[in-house]
């Protein structure tokens, strides 16, 4: 659609008008205000209804969709009429009720399947003289006619209506032989390719649409609309046809069959005009009107396709052009069948290309596809290899830490048994130079008295020794078993029940105790724990040995597992 252009005059010399006063001014320049903003609403309107249009073009498009894919659904519909209409003739009694029966299927089948429809019009031809009334004869001719240019046979259909005299019929059967003469003048048209052939078949389409709108009497009537309208249009006037069959698409009591034919000849005025977007919004509709009342004759649907094509919406346009020949074929239409023939070899080869394309993609997004997965597979596996390593090394730092943590505790612990042992040595050494500096005195006031008997009796005596080791052994067992206690139990679980040390009444630890003692607080070396116990090195040996030897469990880890307590 061509944008709308204005050439009117919008500024003006303002020298021309200084002799105006302000307020005349003011008024003139509201006025050129509201005219600048009719003009811009005049040039956005069109924009605007294109807009809308598209809207309502690609809605109808949506909806056709769905009306194609529900296409069997209304052929089922019609088939139950049909069926219905067939288990009537248990019922009929007389020829008139089994004529009027025949008319009613070769109705149905008209566009639907024209072989049973010319069937059944040969069955009413049949029944023709049981009647008595010859006048049916020219309506089941105009049928027979209708029928044969349905199936492509336009020659045959053409003699049939050449032998009747349209003067001699009543003015129902008039309009339906000058509607069959438009038509099968109208198919030859379409079907002939010698230019003057054609020619003198629009010029018999053209006398036939002319007779079709004198007979037709006064009043609405959706033949006379439809054959006004294609006159206005082949007359270079669309804008009269579209007024026109508006006015009738607005009438509700129209059925779907006579909808689908106003909405395509509308189609063709707005070809006609240019609007391509009304045209497609109107076959649109009469593909839908043509499809859910049945019917597999029609051009809505093909030429909708082809409309398609130009478009650049390929699938569409092989979809619907799929559909119409489907359709053709099933009802026997051999000029639908030779339009959609002749589209289709071009739409199909543009289908295919775009398939190609499609696949050429989808093959390119699928190899892309496969090498990111095959980058992400990597990853994911170089991730699962760095995973595993770490956390190997989150187990390895989990040891360390808790290795840390027992060196860290053993340290704190050995640092509280030597600031114990320290703390008790001092005191110890304190004690014992208090002790030595008043035997000293002692034994010196034995000598200043010359008491050398008695002297000599406490020199010779060692049972100032014993009690220092007695003090000292004391000393250490409760300091020990202040670090340490339960050390006795703990001690005992680790031998066999029978072997098990208590010690006695007056004593702490047993010397079997006080050895391993000193062996928990890390003095391992025989000879050390000999010279501080005051032993042989064969007693220390002989200790150890007959402990291991009553050990509950490994007698190899038994001074380690002592060492752990």
């Amino acid at each position: 659609m061509q944008p709308i252009r204005f050439s009117f005059p919008i500024f003006v010399e303002q020298k021309k008008y200084n002799h105006l006063s302000e307020e005349e001014h003011h008024s003139m320049k509201k006025r050129t205000c509201l005219y600048i903003l009719g003009i811009l609403l005049g040039m956005a309107r069109p924009y605007a209804l294109l807009a809308q249009d598209n809207d309502s073009c690609t809605s109808s498009l949506k909806e056709l969709d769905e009306v194609i894919s529900q296409k069997e659904h209304f052929y089922t519909q019609k088939e139950q009429r049909i069926t219905y209409l067939k288990k009537q003739f248990i019922h009929v009694t007389t020829p008139a009720e089994l004529y009027g029966l025949y008319t009613s299927l070769s109705s149905l089948y008209l566009h639907y399947q024209t072989d049973s429809a010319l069937y059944y019009i040969n069955r009413r031809l049949e029944l023709l003289p049981q009647l008595q009334h010859p006048d049916l004869k020219a309506e089941i001719e105009i049928d027979h006619a209708t029928a044969l240019g349905v199936m492509g046979m336009y020659s045959e259909a053409l003699r049939l209506l050449r032998e009747m005299d349209a003067s001699t019929l009543g003015p129902e059967t008039q309009i339906a032989y000058y509607q069959a003469c438009r038509s099968c003048y109208g198919w030859l048209a379409d079907y002939t390719t010698g230019r003057e052939e054609r020619s003198r078949f629009i010029r018999g389409t053209d006398l036939y649409r002319d007779s079709l709108i004198h007979v037709v009497s006064p009043g609405p009537n959706i033949n006379q609309t439809v054959a006004v309208a294609e006159k206005s249009i082949v007359t270079g006037h669309p804008e009269e046809a579209i007024d026109q069959l508006q006015k009738a698409l607005n009438d509700s009591s129209i059925n779907e069959r006579q909808r689908a034919y106003l909405h395509f000849t509308l189609s063709e005025a707005y070809h006609e005009k240019g609007d391509i977007p009304q045209e497609t919004y109107c076959l649109a509709r009469a593909a839908m009107a043509d499809l859910k009342s049945g019917v597999r004759e029609y051009a809505s649907l093909q030429k909708l396709a082809y409309l398609m094509y130009e478009q650049g919406d390929i699938t569409r346009a092989y979809r619907y052009l799929s559909c119409s020949m489907e359709d053709a074929v099933a009802c026997n239409a051999r000029l639908r069948y030779i339009e959609v023939t002749q589209s289709f070899p071009i739409i199909d080869k543009a289908y295919k290309l775009k398939e190609k394309k499609e696949r050429m993609v989808s093959h390119a997004m699928l190899i892309s596809v496969s090498v990111l997965s095959l980058l992400l597979l990597a990853a994911v596996f170089y991730l699962y290899r760095w995973m595993k390593k770490l956390s190997a090394m989150r187990r390895d730092l989990s040891v360390a830490n808790k290795q840390l943590q027992a060196m860290n505790d053993e340290l704190g612990q050995t640092g509280k048994i030597k600031e114990m042992y320290i703390a008790r040595y001092l005191d110890r050494c304190v004690n014992y130079l208090e002790k030595l500096e008043a035997y000293r005195r002692s034994l010196n006031k034995l000598s200043m008295a010359s008491r050398w008997e008695e002297l000599h009796k406490a020199l010779r005596s060692e049972q100032f020794i014993k009690d220092e080791w007695k003090a000292f052994y004391d000393e250490f067992d409760k300091t020990f078993l202040k670090l340490f206690p339960h050390f006795i139990d703990s001690f005992n679980d680790l031998l066999v029940p029978e072997a098990r040390i208590a010690p006695k009444s007056d004593e702490l630890l047993t010397t079997e105790q006080r050895i391993f003692a000193l062996i928990r607080l890390g003095v391992t070396d025989s000879n050390r724990i000999a010279h501080f116990l005051g032993f042989s090195l064969a007693t220390i040996y002989n200790y150890r040995s007959r402990m291991r030897n009553k050990a509950a469990g490994d007698k190899d880890r038994f001074e380690q597992q002592v060492m752990e307590l």
